[in-house]
């Protein structure tokens, strides 16, 4: 099937000359008791025919606003002004009836969540023949075929039988793709991708950052795609635009921009960043303090109180977006943008250099060889399973979820291990199973020397405290009802602690991970996201553990916010000796932290080692898939880079592959001839090792380089 057979004819009205996108001076405010918060203030850019921009900034900093006004989507109380031109028209000042024959048709929107976007009542195919009849004047029956042909173009397998699903029987990465199909429905001009990938696996991201350029060849359209992280845009956008506190404070072409940033914020954002094509330890540059109050801000540059190249001249005006020698792509708002450009160093290492940051020291216990240090935390062929039951009064079992299938692997004092795999490959069972100290349905779990199984309810009481967790949400995690004092007191407080020595503990923990004593009085509610996860790890160190199980603690964090809670953790590793398990779906963050990986996949681990020789040297063909798919923060690398577009969705774990479990979506198996594709169908691979302290599970594993 052709592209040309997916379109539509071109509109006769539509203008192809110039930008497709015209923003001017846009300011938007909203009411609120504290006063009116400027969201957005003083914002320009454009878009041109077939560019992609790419818009990052830390949470707060007006990224989805400005894309929501250009939209006409912002709720009536907002306060608009300045001018937003879509193909020389202005939108600003039109009423709805006028933005709604634009929105969807000519401009389009891809945003975060695809859950929220699609409505759960309407079957999927029906939900993208809308968006078409609604703009078009066709018969049902040629949208329904339209929005099988998008289905089918943005990779939904047996599109005419998926067409019929409603959006709770799709993947999430099925889900987005599909908004993203009711994006490109009726050819627009333009669209707007508002973190398209956030809440994706590393695999699916891939994907749809492929179906997005797919979509600007199929309709021509300029793209502005919103999002936090840098590694995305460097390879995908065009141009980029740096926002904080509700402006521009750095623009210009991508390669510029990440090779030479003139503005300390872009330096920040550009160091937080973990690398994973850097095999040494790199030093994460931590942006200290939060965003200002948008009702408040301070005068002078509104990053002045986090900035690191701070002089009075900053306090006394805000700095206007400047040209950068001499250049009229690239401009900053700074006024040292003249001292960076002194610096011998470029990226990353400037920011490295100017913001101060170090790399943690390796705790003491590292220095013993590995075999000789005791094992903290240890898995002998672990099983974990579920009944399918059928029926509401007379139940029966239908089925088995094989959710953990047979797993092993250890840690040794001192020692982190990385657990990483796509959601539904079973590491949160896994943890359960470990936090649970219960006898594991198969197999064994030892802790500190002592197996679950043999252990009565006196003793299991004593090893949970040597053992803690830090959760993904640490909002989650916290009786929002309980100061801070008393959150981080309670596991002490079970575990029979004197008064005077929780007294005397907490404001010690408290400064450990970087907060302040005085704030021990107030609620969970009044802390940043990246304060909470410290709260929740001073609650885990509360006992003095040995085993922290830490739960993906980054993953919802901005990166500048992230690189402070790896840099403690790092820091807390080296001086208190903890191990970790540490559970991830960023590769980047665990080559960062880990000292060995464990690959999993649908209930099984298939390749485990030392971090960099998984990294540099991955004989599985998912662990290649994995390192392919993570961006790069380097646009020149990451556009050299070959990218393993994994196709199909992970399989369910109740109906598990026979075989090798990965063979369905495997490359390599499909590159077999027949007689070794059969050993694949047939009989399961044993993990082997492929090097020193590295295991794969593949019949014919080899190297290839990815990074």
């Amino acid at each position: 099937m052709t592209t040309s057979e997916l379109q539509f004819d071109t509109p006769s009205d539509r203008v192809v000359e110039g930008p497709v996108l015209q923003v001017e001076d846009l300011h938007v405010s909203f009411p609120s008791e504290s006063g009116r918060v400027q969201a957005v203030r003083g914002l320009s850019y454009h878009v041109s025919p077939g560019e992609v921009l790419g818009i990052v900034g830390e949470s707060g900093s007006g990224k989805s606003v400005s894309s929501l006004a250009v939209m006409g989507l912002l709720p009536s109380s907002a306060r608009i002004t300045g001018s937003i031109k879509f193909q020389g028209r202005e939108l600003i000042g039109q009423n709805d009836a006028e933005l709604s024959k634009i929105r969807g048709r000519r401009i389009s929107m891809v945003f975060q969540d695809p859950l929220s976007a699609l409505t759960p009542v309407f079957t999927v195919g029906d939900q993208i023949a809308e968006a078409i009849l609604v703009h078009r004047k066709v018969s049902k029956q040629a949208a329904a075929k339209r929005a099988v042909e998008l289905l089918d173009l943005v990779g939904i397998p047996n599109a005419v039988e998926r067409a019929k699903a409603f959006p709770h029987e799709f993947s999430g990465g099925m889900r987005q793709r599909a908004v993203i199909a009711m994006a490109i429905a009726n050819d627009p001009d333009l669209i707007i991708a508002d973190e398209p990938t956030t809440a994706l696996d590393v695999t699916v991201q891939a994907q749809v950052l492929q179906l997005l350029e797919t979509a600007q060849e199929v309709t021509g359209a300029g793209i502005v795609i919103i999002t936090h992280d840098l590694g995305v845009v460097a390879g995908f956008a065009d141009r980029l635009m740096v926002m904080y506190a509700g402006r521009a404070v750095e623009k210009g072409k991508v390669d510029e921009i990440y090779q030479q940033p003139r503005m300390p914020y872009t330096l920040g954002l550009l160091g937080s960043i973990p690398r994973l094509d850097v095999s040494e330890k790199q030093a994460l540059v931590p942006i200290k303090g939060q965003p200002p109050s948008l009702t408040d801000l301070p005068d002078g540059c509104p990053f002045a109180p986090r900035c690191p190249m701070v002089v009075d001249a900053c306090h006394t005006a805000e700095p206007p977006l400047m040209d950068v020698d001499g250049s009229v792509e690239h401009a900053a708002a700074c006024i040292r943008t003249n001292e960076i450009a002194a610096t011998d160093a470029e990226g990353a290492e400037a920011a490295v250099e100017i913001f101060g940051a170090e790399v943690a020291g390796e705790p003491e216990v590292a220095k013993i060889p590995r075999e000789q240090r005791d094992v903290v935390l240890g898995l002998d062929n672990l099983v974990k399973e579920y009944p399918v039951n059928k029926g509401v009064v007379f139940k029966r079992r239908v089925g088995t979820v094989h959710a953990v299938a047979g797993i092993s692997f250890d840690i040794r004092e001192g020692e982190t291990l990385g657990l990483v795999g796509e959601s539904g490959c079973g590491k949160t069972t896994t943890l359960m199973e470990i936090l649970n100290l219960q006898k594991p349905m198969g197999g064994e779990i030892s802790v500190l020397g002592t197996k679950s199984s043999e252990v009565d309810g006196k003793r299991r009481f004593a090893i949970r405290r040597d053992m803690s967790v830090v959760f993904q949400d640490p909002m989650a995690s916290l009786d929002p009802r309980l100061t801070i004092h008393d959150c981080i007191a309670e596991p002490m407080q079970v575990h029979g602690y004197a008064k005077d020595e929780i007294n005397r503990r907490v404001p010690e923990l408290m400064r450990l991970v970087g907060l302040r004593p005085e704030q021990l009085s107030r609620y969970p509610g009044e802390f940043s996201g990246g304060q909470r996860q410290r709260i929740g790890i001073a609650r885990a160190l509360a006992l003095e553990p040995k085993l922290v199980v830490l739960d993906e603690p980054v993953s919802a964090l901005d990166v500048s916010i992230q690189a402070g809670v790896i840099n403690l953790l790092e820091e807390l590793k080296s001086k208190l000796g903890l191990a970790y398990l540490f559970v991830a779906h960023d590769l980047s963050v665990v080559r960062h932290i880990a000292d060995r990986v464990a690959v999993m996949y649908l209930g099984k681990i298939i390749e485990i080692g030392e971090v960099n020789s998984v990294f540099e040297a991955p004989r599985h063909p998912y662990t290649q898939a994995l390192l392919s798919a993570i961006p790069i923060p380097d646009p020149v690398k990451e556009r050299q880079r070959e990218r393993i577009i994994l196709t199909g969705d992970l399989p369910s774990p109740a109906n598990p592959p026979s075989g090798c479990r990965f063979r369905t979506r495997c490359f390599l198996h499909a590159s077999l001839p027949p007689e070794q594709q059969r050993q694949c169908i047939e009989v399961e691979p044993p993990r082997e090792t492929q090097a020193a302290d590295h295991e794969a599970a593949c019949h014919f594993a080899q190297i290839r380089q990815v990074l």
